[in-house]
């Protein structure tokens, strides 16, 4: 992590005033060289400070989203096993909410795509995606730009109570949905036309 780090930093630096646009790029080709979204979004906090690091970073991360829009239906196999992650990880009926999905890329070990695929999923129309896609984009990009230097310093009790703590708020933000069994249902008409 170190090492992809210090790669960004030397990139940047050496774009001189294009450090911005060479930050920003980087953000897509991020998930060309499997390296975290944290990281980069770390990075940018560390080099351009809080606010010019999370505005920089939700560019990258809104760019990330358009090309995902474009090209996931163009690739069958990726998303089959998109789905099947998405299935195994939250339940194939599913659908989670935009403030779910927010919280959820707070967490470093959630996939951001998988992230995306859901928020598509919830929002088929491009206009709508976009549009959640920067609800939830906004949330990781301050997050770790403020946090980002302090994050490698917390103790592994304290990222437990942070990860603990969004899980919490993942559950508090779910969908609120009814189950009824087939046979129970089919079991209370009978008894109503039999009273």
């Amino acid at each position: 992590m170190n090492e992809d780090l210090s790669l960004l930093l030397i990139m940047v630096e050496a774009g001189g005033i294009f450090a911005p646009l060479a930050f920003v790029l980087f953000h897509l080709l991020r998930s060309f060289l499997f390296i975290p979204v944290s990281v980069v979004i770390i990075a940018g906090g560390v080099m351009f400070g809080t606010l010019w690091g999370t505005v920089y970073s939700v560019i990258g991360l809104m760019g990330v989203s358009i090309l995902f829009y474009a090209f996931i239906d163009r690739m069958p196999k990726t998303q089959e096993r998109i789905i099947k992650i998405k299935n195994r990880w939250f339940g194939e009926y599913r659908n989670l909410t935009v403030g779910q999905i927010a919280i959820l890329r707070l967490i470093p070990f959630v996939h951001y795509h998988l992230l995306s695929f859901c928020l598509k999923q919830r929002k088929p129309k491009f206009k709508e995606y976009m549009k959640a896609s920067l609800l939830t984009n906004i949330p990781i990009a301050f997050f770790f730009t403020i946090f980002g230097e302090y994050i490698s310093t917390f103790t592994p009790s304290v990222i437990v109570m942070i990860l603990i703590g969004l899980t919490g708020l993942v559950f508090l933000l779910r969908e609120k949905q009814n189950v009824i069994k087939w046979k129970d249902f089919f079991k209370r008409k009978t008894e109503k036309a039999a009273g």
